[in-house]
């Protein structure tokens, strides 16, 4: 089980805050404590709104790989229908060059729309642009020189593509919410899933990991990865946990709730959700392992990663947490998972 973290960048909207340059010298921070304390994987999401600072995920993750040596850097998403699959791949391939190898693209569609109109694209063809281009990422990826045509981009005509990465392939995920056709798009093309849960209940989405895996195996892919994409904070006490996260979470989903038409965050939904079936992977490292393990039982998935620094939670809590998942958390959720692996299986009638 890898397990790691993943951020946007959130900066705060308050001039006397804390603004984009900060910022984004604190993921850097980050990148090099997850590393320092074990964890597996870090990861940078791309958005272009005024409250986050990581419109380019790739610039932000090989400012990290200049701090670390061993802990794999991916996007988390790279938003591939508003951007050029040929950009995306220099730019993750250079990044693969720069760590040595450690690389990844997370591909996904998008959960803001403003990158759309920022680039010149009609949302009316929302899926379709994610669908092309994801064809034309996985064929860059796959040769030097590509020849390939579509209706949202100039075609190429046996053009090479550089610079190549040190991973060949080069690792792409797919990054869905909630949508069977996603699922069912990655596993036919043989793509790890990554699946983002940031609410309800976790066991519901376990059809759509059904779905993906029977997908897969229709055609003809052995195991994929699954990577399970959570909220969530780790505080030595519950109370701390919670009242350290939950300000920040609650003005982040009120405030972006607001744009959607959702209704307001209250604290007990919230206390309800950090519960064992709930969606927040959030408590002590105790009650953070528990979840994780619960939800690799409903899942089997391969990886956990979990956003700490969601809206304005202070960098230093947020160290504290990252050094509490790489230190206790982790060596639980290992531990099990590999007795787990291991343990016989009882042939009894």
């Amino acid at each position: 089980m890898e397990i790691g973290l993943y951020t946007f960048a959130d900066v705060s909207l308050d001039p006397d805050g804390v603004g984009p340059a900060r910022r984004l010298r604190e993921v850097v921070e980050e990148i090099a404590l997850a590393e320092e304390v074990g964890l597996d994987v870090f990861g940078v999401g791309e958005h272009h709104r005024r409250d986050y600072a990581a419109s380019a995920p790739a610039v932000i993750l090989a400012a990290g790989a200049e701090r670390s040596s061993r802990i794999r850097l991916t996007s988390a998403v790279s938003v591939l229908s508003s951007d050029d699959p040929v950009r995306v791949f220099q730019q993750f391939a250079t990044l693969d060059l720069l760590s040595g190898g450690r690389a990844e693209i997370m591909a996904g569609r998008g959960s803001f729309v403003e990158s759309f109109p920022l680039f010149g694209y009609d949302l009316a063809d929302y899926d379709a642009l994610f669908a092309e281009k994801l064809d034309l990422l996985l064929a860059v990826r796959a040769t030097e020189r590509v020849t390939w045509s579509g209706r949202h981009r100039p075609p190429l005509d046996h053009q090479a593509v550089y610079p190549r990465p040190v991973q060949n392939p080069l690792p792409v995920w797919v990054a869905v919410g909630g949508n069977p056709a996603s699922v069912v798009r990655a596993g036919t093309l043989g793509l790890p899933l990554a699946l983002a849960i940031i609410g309800g209940i976790p066991e519901r989405f376990a059809p759509l990991v059904t779905l993906y895996r029977e997908a897969a195996a229709k055609a003809g892919h052995g195991h994929l990865p699954v990577s399970i994409n959570t909220h969530g904070f780790v505080a030595a006490d519950h109370d701390t946990a919670v009242e350290t996260y939950y300000p920040h979470h609650a003005e982040v989903m009120d405030r972006i709730g607001a744009e959607r038409g959702w209704g307001p965050t209250n604290k007990r939904a919230f206390t309800a959700a950090t519960g064992l079936r709930g969606h927040l992977t959030l408590g002590t490292p105790e009650e953070v392992a528990e979840k994780i393990l619960f939800q690799h039982e409903v899942f089997g998935h391969d990886r956990t990663l979990v956003q700490f620094a969601l809206g304005t939670v202070p960098h230093r809590a947020v160290m504290t947490a990252i050094e509490l998942l790489g230190t206790q958390v982790a060596p639980l959720v290992r531990a099990e998972v590999a007795r787990r692996d291991h343990a016989p299986v009882d042939s009894t009638p």
